[in-house]
């Protein structure tokens, strides 16, 4: 007999099951760094005010997919990198562990592999080291293992030649470096192939990819990125700093000053701030003369660091014949742009006895404002009869440029 009341549901309800994460990151932080000279473990070592591994974690912890993240580190600083990993996760992190690492890199790896939750199917072993490495370098070797089954490790092409020598240094032969990549982490495979190839492994390998590769599994190569160098040294130390500053809300600007002179020609006519000017004089050049212009085209390249206009926009192209200064305006902004640079500001110091330029200058400010999209402040003034400019003989324009580094 039903020991349950009349109309009561004999279905008990469902407790939802909650699934852990399908991928896995297993971050090793347990070198000693020795080749870097720091007082403390690489992954330990003060980068740019923050230690290397929080500058390794900001990557993991911007992954699009959630993940079970494991911090392999040195015994003895455990305790020290479960906080400073809580610290970098930002928030609650119901998949992250810190765990002692072993005498190598691989037996390192090894017992991180060994905490991974049931749920993960995909695997990135990534080098704290790297600690640059952009999160989307992460997803898109994610997405590599999952659309291919196979091991995916980032790499970059080898740019200086490659010799092979004997065991006197003699050279043997030039290798071809077109079939050279130099890879990078975080190096992704799929769970159960990497388990396997790690019980199989009989002795220590260079990389994740290499211990792989050996069991019979296949490795693919995708594109890698400069940022996810390796810090082994102190002058990789210092480039790191020197990236990171590029990247600070202030440390990425730089400036830049352009000057133009351009004598008086009657037989031409007068633009000047990217204006027309009917009835004054004008100016001669190989374009349209505008002084004004052509300084913040000067000053914009030099901020960048590419070039100069007489380099970039030469006499002997025939593309700038009579051509006006917005030309060169919008062709220097487009070399800034594929350069990773905006611009910030530019200011502008007109020196000359004609035209009478504040009427206009309002006007010129909004169009080259327009044309740079950042501010453009005009100023004007003469040399009391000083000079070529003083004796009416030309104009001469002093640009200064301040120009961002965008990083993706």
């Amino acid at each position: 007999m039903s020991s349950n009341p009349p109309g009561a549901s004999t279905t008990q309800p469902k407790i939802p099951v909650r699934r852990g994460p399908i991928v896995g990151v297993i971050v090793v932080a347990a070198g000693s760094g020795t080749r870097l000279g720091a007082a403390r473990p690489k992954a330990f070592a003060p980068l740019a005010g923050r230690t290397i591994l929080e500058h390794a974690l900001d990557s993991v912890f911007g992954m699009q997919r959630e993940a079970q993240v494991v911090v392999v580190v040195p015994a003895d600083l455990v305790d020290d990198a479960k906080t400073l990993v809580t610290d970098a996760a930002g928030a609650a992190h119901e998949y992250l562990s810190v765990v002692p690492g072993g005498t190598t890199r691989q037996e390192s790896v090894s017992l991180g592999l060994a905490v991974l939750d049931a749920s993960v199917r995909i695997v990135l072993v990534h080098d704290a080291a790297r600690a640059l490495t952009p999160s989307t370098q992460f997803d898109a070797v994610v997405t590599g293992v999952a659309q291919t089954a196979s091991g995916i490790v980032p790499g970059v092409p080898v740019t200086d030649t490659i010799k092979r020598v004997d065991d006197d240094e003699s050279v043997v032969e030039t290798v071809d470096r077109a079939e050279l990549r130099a890879v990078q982490t975080p190096q992704g495979f799929p769970r159960a192939a990497l388990d396997a190839a790690y019980a199989e492994a009989d002795r220590e390998h260079t990389d994740d990819a290499a211990l792989f590769a050996v069991a019979g599994n296949t490795v693919s190569i995708i594109d890698g990125d400069a940022r996810a160098f390796k810090i082994t040294t102190p002058w990789d130390l210092r480039r790191a700093e020197g990236l990171l500053a590029d990247a600070a809300p202030t440390g990425g600007l730089r400036t830049g000053i352009g000057t133009d002179v351009h004598a008086f020609d009657d037989a031409s006519e007068l633009w000047l701030a990217g204006l027309h000017w009917p009835g004054e004089r004008g100016l001669a050049g190989h374009s349209d003369g505008d002084p004004v212009c052509h300084a913040i085209t000067d000053a914009l390249l030099s901020a960048a660091g590419l070039g100069d206009i007489g380099s970039v926009f030469g006499t002997a192209d025939p593309r700038f014949d009579g051509a006006h200064g917005d030309v060169f305006l919008r062709a220097t902004l487009e070399r800034l742009a594929t350069a990773g640079f905006t611009v910030s500001n530019v200011s502008v110091q007109i020196i000359g006895n004609s035209p009478r330029f504040s009427p206009r200058r309002a006007e010129a400010e909004r169009l080259l404002s327009g044309l740079l999209a950042a501010p453009v402040s005009l100023a004007a003034t003469t040399t009391d009869g000083l000079g070529f400019t003083g004796r009416g003989e030309g104009i001469c324009a002093i640009a200064t440029a301040i120009v961002s580094r965008q990083y993706a």
